[in-house]
């Protein structure tokens, strides 16, 4: 039972005790509206987000892609992080790299 009159922007419903009027102004409008743009806006990314994890999720995954695998490179080299260390950590890089 209220009516709004967007032109001066106020509502009126009734009350217990008569009329109840809410006002405001077009400033505090304007923020309610940029706020309402705000929150369409992330909801339609959110639930364009949602669609695409389900697209990817219905996919068969490549099996090339697996972490079984993977294959080192041919030329590789040892590098030891501490040579002062007993434990003979070492790092394994690719013989081709460049010394930059």
């Amino acid at each position: 039972m209220a009516v709004p009159n967007y032109t001066y922007l106020k509502l009126k419903m009734p009350g217990p005790n008569g009329v109840i009027m809410i006002k405001s102004t077009y400033e505090h409008a304007y923020d309610y509206d940029v706020e309402c743009i705000k929150y369409a806006k992330a909801l339609a990314e959110a639930e364009t987000l949602i669609a695409n994890l389900d697209q990817l999720s219905g996919e068969v995954p490549d099996s090339k892609r697996c972490a079984g695998a993977f294959k080192p490179a041919e030329a590789i080299k040892l590098v030891l992080v501490d040579p002062a260390c007993p434990d003979n950590r070492a790092l394994r890089i690719s013989a081709t790299l460049d010394i930059k």
